[in-house]
């Protein structure tokens, strides 16, 4: 067969099959090997010192990374220059963060933002001379009224974490851009197969691999994709950091990657399924699902996004703590942790008014967030019945 990694114009459910995939170079096998390794060793003296080498150390890349990185830079589009990986979300946005920033630098984050890219930033970067100030996630191209003199870099999400908040991330960058400052965005809600991230405007792509990538809730993994522009500093962070993937970790994301549109296909139809669902409950005030119509941000998904995953939240009408928590205790085929991405259904509780600073989180009642994963949907309707029988009993108690 020909080098499925060559240059051609191919939909995004082949390039996942065909992505980083080099079956020649190691005999004839379908998948890569996977390389564990440290030392390089170079045939010659000659060779050593001048660094003549495809590979120069198990840090810097084997054919296990280099195939995955080769698959994700495909999926992202001809913008893409490169891709890092890296041994989770956080170490991808802190890493990709850092890569952009110096002491005396003034970042803007949306207030809507994953919390620990929050901490991250009050905490670590705040420590090195960097100011951060959080921005109202509607804000579109107002937020030039934001922008300072020294501010570097600008961190949108869209949706926003937990809340759902869709941002206009077009209209942020054209004018971060017109200023100077660079765009980053985490982008794991929608993947690179439903939010081309490059297209809009965006200059480091980030994603928690660990979520919809990996797909199994097995491992720990992150990736950064950079533009020409931003790709240099990132590689020599990455370098000077001594940050790697482990492979392991490696080649479960790439087995991940070869079926990322099956899954999300399924996760987005439940998850409209379930939405749509609770919009008729009684108990429930609103539906924060960015692909519904009822849903204030709708349009720019519409118009921006070419799926939605199986992530959202829902706010309820008032109830007691314990008639909440007797909602979540019973049920069975919804897990409660964190993360998501997985093949199984989830559900957290969720209050932003801790620590949202720019605008107010007053929702008007508790939030839970769910995953919905690939159990059938009958089922999962059935359990949530189960929860609203006992959170109605608790009610009454």
């Amino acid at each position: 067969m020909s080098n499925p990694t060559e240059p051609r114009d191919l939909q995004p459910d082949t390039k996942l099959v065909t992505g980083g995939r080099t079956p020649r170079e190691y005999h004839g096998f379908v998948n890569p090997p996977v390389y564990h390794a440290s030392t390089m060793l170079y045939p010659t003296a000659a060779d050593m010192v001048a660094h003549r080498a495809r590979y120069r150390y198990g840090r810097r890349g084997t054919p296990t990374s280099e195939a995955l990185e080769n698959a994700l830079r495909e999926l992202e589009g001809p913008q893409c220059a490169a891709v890092a990986l890296l041994p989770s979300g956080a170490a991808a946005v802190s890493t990709a963060l850092l890569s952009v920033l110096s002491a005396g630098d003034h970042l803007l984050i949306t207030d809507s933002v994953y919390r620990p890219t929050r901490i991250f930033a009050d905490t670590i970067l705040k420590r090195y001379g960097v100011e951060t100030s959080y921005y109202d996630p509607l804000i579109g191209a107002d937020i030039a009224t934001l922008f300072k003199p020294n501010t570097r870099a600008v961190f949108v999400e869209a949706p926003g974490s937990q809340s759902f908040e869709m941002q206009d991330v077009p209209a942020i960058a054209r004018v971060a851009h017109d200023k100077g400052a660079v765009v980053l965005m985490d982008n794991t809600w929608a993947t690179p197969l439903y939010y081309s991230a490059f297209a809009h405007g965006v200059d480091l792509s980030i994603q928690a691999g660990t979520k919809y990538i990996g797909g199994h809730s097995d491992i720990m993994f992150g990736t950064v994709s950079a533009n020409e522009a931003t790709w240099p500093q990132l590689n020599e962070m990455m370098g000077n950091f001594g940050l790697c993937a482990g492979p392991d970790d490696i080649y479960l994301a790439q087995r991940g990657l070869r079926t990322l549109s099956v899954r999300l296909e399924r996760h987005q139809r439940s998850a409209l399924e379930i939405a749509r669902w609770f919009e008729q409950r009684p108990e429930v005030l609103s539906v924060l699902h960015p692909a519904l119509p009822s849903h204030p941000g709708h349009a720019i998904w519409k118009r921006d996004f070419t799926g939605a995953s199986g992530l959202f939240s829902i706010v309820l009408k008032p109830v007691s703590d314990e008639a909440l928590y007797a909602f979540c205790d019973a049920l069975s085929l919804f897990g409660m942790g964190f993360s998501w991405g997985g093949y199984e259904s989830l559900v957290i509780l969720f209050d932003c008014k801790d620590y949202r600073t720019a605008t107010p989180w007053a929702p008007g009642g508790p939030g839970l967030r769910f995953h919905i994963g690939l159990e059938d949907t009958r089922d999962l309707i059935a359990d949530l019945e189960r929860g609203f029988a006992a959170l109605h009993a608790a009610a009454r108690a």
